[in-house]
């Protein structure tokens, strides 16, 4: 319930249906027992309220003061880059742009982080559907890879191995995985095509940045990422697929 109510607390109190189509690798029955019941437990402001003072907490609990002084400073650079947002087919970025700066700098620097990657996201769904691809096919192509597993990505997402066998033999039939789970040939240039498409569909933020605004959010963000990874706060592997800075 706080995964989901949280990330579309932005939007107001809305449906299983629109949340499992925003959230698209998540299974639908996984959604929909979260998905209204959350909002008889607290109000989407709360929800919204809850997630931007907890992740601020947090992140000054596991960082030490030079790594939230960092985040504090690369907020105002983050925000320069979501002013190159385009939103248009992208509803959680969209939603959550709307969502007033706190005045704190590191809930600031999170907030803007979190607008950049639903941008992102919003753009990976919008590359998968146009795919061909449901949220458990895109899955599916993404454990092929080997870049994922299986075991850690299945129940993290809810899906049964009914579902897991289906979206396997709609796979199969396209050409795109082989027998042994692969990727074919045809698969993995559908998996770059998706790829290439989510990198141009998040290309106006970075444009907007340039290369030196780049290279300054990372050196800034990049230090309190490692720790959060080496400390074991972000597991590796990880269901999301985030790399060590």
């Amino acid at each position: 319930m706080g995964y989901f109510a949280g990330r579309v607390a932005p939007l107001g109190p809305v449906p299983a249906l629109p949340v499992c189509a925003m959230t698209y690798g998540f299974a639908p029955s996984m959604v929909s027992r979260a998905i209204p019941d959350a909002w008889r437990f607290a109000e989407p402001e709360l929800v919204l309220h809850t997630r931007i003072k907890s992740a601020a907490e947090a992140l000054r609990a596991h960082l030490g003061s030079e790594e939230v002084r960092q985040i504090s400073e690369v907020s105002d650079v983050l925000w320069e880059a979501v002013r190159g947002c385009q939103f248009d087919g992208r509803p959680l970025a969209a939603s959550w742009s709307t969502v007033t700066p706190p005045k704190d700098p590191v809930a600031s620097a999170w907030l803007a982080a979190t607008i950049l990657r639903e941008h992102r996201g919003d753009g990976h769904v919008l590359a998968g559907v146009a795919a061909g691809l449901g949220g458990l096919d895109a899955t599916l192509t993404l454990v092929a890879t080997g870049a994922m597993t299986r075991e850690l990505i299945q129940p993290n997402r809810g899906w049964t191995d009914d579902d897991w066998s289906h979206s396997l033999r709609r796979l199969q039939a396209r050409g795109l995985i082989d027998r042994s789970g692969g990727l074919t040939e045809t698969g993995v240039a559908l998996r770059r095509e998706v790829e290439a498409a989510t990198d141009r569909l998040a290309s106006s933020p970075v444009e907007r940045l340039g290369e030196a605004g780049v290279e300054r959010a990372i050196s800034l963000a990049g230090p309190a990422g490692r720790i959060l990874i080496d400390s074991g706060v972000i597991p590796m592997p990880n269901p999301i697929g985030l790399p060590r800075a």
